[in-house]
């Protein structure tokens, strides 16, 4: 049975972590850790889909890590299981199971784990990778369980989702940001040459524009040497 109080605490952490900016591997290791303590269970794996196969991210304890690192190799197990079906994985006893996980299972005997359970890291049609999770004694996996596991995983995907957005809106308005500080110093450079040479603005904007062609020089950069340094075209 999973620790109610515990689980309340990490959901509170990983929504806070939705309104800041954080670290991808981070995040990931929180739910790893997360997870295991509020299920009680001996640990688990957390991986990323790179060109649709599953790459190992983080997992406690070492045994464990060395389990994931042989799904990460065959390609093979729980977690890729859930990745690719976009479904939950549940197995009570990996001894008695028949998964077709080619030597997985004896793998995994050799390192004392004998239950799993795989959940898809997934928010609406963003499919991320897969969380894995390991007993070393038989487990039934419980609906309860698997609820909780499956709601940990979502907003730790949220997390890393938002994450992403918040990426790409900054360098979005840094890149707006850039545009606007060109127009203006574009717009005063124009403004000087025209009125120090006598003409209209717009022939002051192709002389500006021939001298940046004629030197292979970039606009904005032209216009502040004219700004700051005098330069006339």
């Amino acid at each position: 049975m999973y620790d109610h109080a515990l689980f309340l605490q990490t959901l509170t952490g990983f929504t806070q972590s939705l309104v800041v900016p954080h670290n991808t591997q981070d995040v990931l290791e929180q739910l790893t850790e997360s997870v295991s303590a509020v299920l009680g269970i001996t640990g688990s794996g957390a991986s990323l889909a790179v060109e649709d196969r599953l790459t190992l991210a983080t997992a406690v304890p070492p045994r464990v890590a060395e389990l994931e690192r042989f799904q990460e190799r065959s390609q093979q197990g729980p977690g890729v299981e859930a990745y690719r079906s976009g479904k939950v994985v549940t197995v009570t006893d990996l001894s008695q199971g028949e998964q077709e996980w080619g030597d997985y299972t004896k793998v995994a005997s050799g390192l004392g784990l004998v239950a799993v359970a795989a959940t898809p890291l997934v928010l609406g049609a963003v499919h991320l990778g897969a969380l894995t999770l390991y007993a070393a004694e038989p487990r039934t996996w419980p609906s309860d369980d698997v609820a909780v596991v499956v709601a940990l995983g979502t907003l730790a995907t949220a997390c890393l989702v938002n994450d992403s957005r918040l990426h790409k809106q900054e360098e979005l308005v840094g890149q707006l940001q850039q545009a606007l500080d060109s127009r203006v110093v574009v717009e005063q450079a124009k403004g000087m040459v025209a009125e120090a040479e006598g003409i209209s603005v717009g022939e002051a904007f192709e002389a500006i524009r021939r001298y940046s062609r004629d030197h292979n020089t970039g606009l904005r950069s032209v216009a502040e040497d004219i700004v700051h340094r005098g330069l006339r075209p």
